[in-house]
């Protein structure tokens, strides 16, 4: 077994979608060897760079395959790689037990068409599980508390990149 140190980063974007008001959609995770409580099950919408991907289509791909959003307008990216580690006693239960965490590129996007067009039920893409059971509007200053908390400092980061835009 590769020791824990030695694991790559999966390549991952992130996306802070942000409506009218300048809220920020978060959705309910259904599950994961992750989750520790009912109240850290919160995020954004992300997900893995498909190999020959860039992170821009991707981080649209992404948002399209979680809630079924495509009205958007680009707001802003973060230059650099955004990185955490999971935890150890659950690496084997993660992405096969091939990586360490995961490297990502947030990117803040502005909502532009109407809630009926977010299904978390019925995403778009046509090959995926729905990945939430539940979505909100947030008041971006709540993201890092409500995200479990070896996420939390990449949250931080992302809100502090991104406040400026709310």
């Amino acid at each position: 077994m590769t020791r824990f140190e030695d694991l790559p980063y999966r390549p991952c974007v992130g996306v802070m979608l942000l409506n009218r008001k300048g809220l920020a959609f978060i959705g309910r995770r259904k599950d994961g060897p992750e989750h520790i409580d009912e109240v850290h099950v919160w995020q954004m919408p992300q997900g893995g760079i498909d190999e020959g991907e860039d992170a821009w289509p991707a981080a649209l791909r992404e948002l399209y395959e979680e809630t079924n959003v495509r009205s958007v307008e680009k707001l802003g990216e973060i230059g650099e790689w955004l990185t955490y580690d999971i935890p150890r006693d659950i690496v084997g239960q993660v992405w096969k037990g091939r990586y360490r965490g995961q490297k990502q590129k947030w990117f803040a996007l502005r909502f532009t068409g109407n809630d009926s067009e977010i299904d978390i039920a019925h995403p778009g893409g046509g090959h995926h599980k729905p990945e939430f059971i539940a979505w909100r509007w947030e008041p971006v200053a709540n993201l890092p508390r409500l995200i479990i908390p070896f996420k939390r400092p990449v949250y931080e980061e992302v809100v502090k990149a991104f406040a400026h835009l709310v």
